[in-house]
């Protein structure tokens, strides 16, 4: 059984037992997260319930494992002739979930 939950702007796919990275949610390490916005909800390929936009009803609990960023990104911007260079860096902060059940 998995599960298409829209957080942060993004999709992702939710299956129980393994880990998912999201964009960081103000939740302390430990505590379980209920995500309310299901796109999809799947038994093993066979039918799936589409939700407009949502799936009624349908939940996905996981457990929040750990905080942290991701590899740093180098934004580097160059103007040939001009004597202009600009470097930056970013890391970006995420969530580290470990999925426990869809309630569908």
């Amino acid at each position: 059984m998995y599960a298409i939950v829209e957080t942060g702007g993004k999709q992702v796919k939710a299956i129980v037992g393994e880990a998912i990275y999201v964009e960081k949610l103000e939740v302390a390490e430990g505590e379980t997260y209920t995500f309310e916005n299901v796109l999809l909800v799947s038994e093993d390929g066979k039918a799936a319930k589409v939700g407009a936009p949502y799936v009624k009803g349908a939940t996905v609990t996981a457990k929040v494992e750990k905080h942290g960023r991701g590899e740093k990104i180098v934004i580097f911007k160059y103007k040939p002739k001009k004597h202009s260079a600009s470097k930056k860096g970013h890391r970006q902060a995420y969530t580290k979930l470990v999925i426990e059940a869809i309630n569908a």
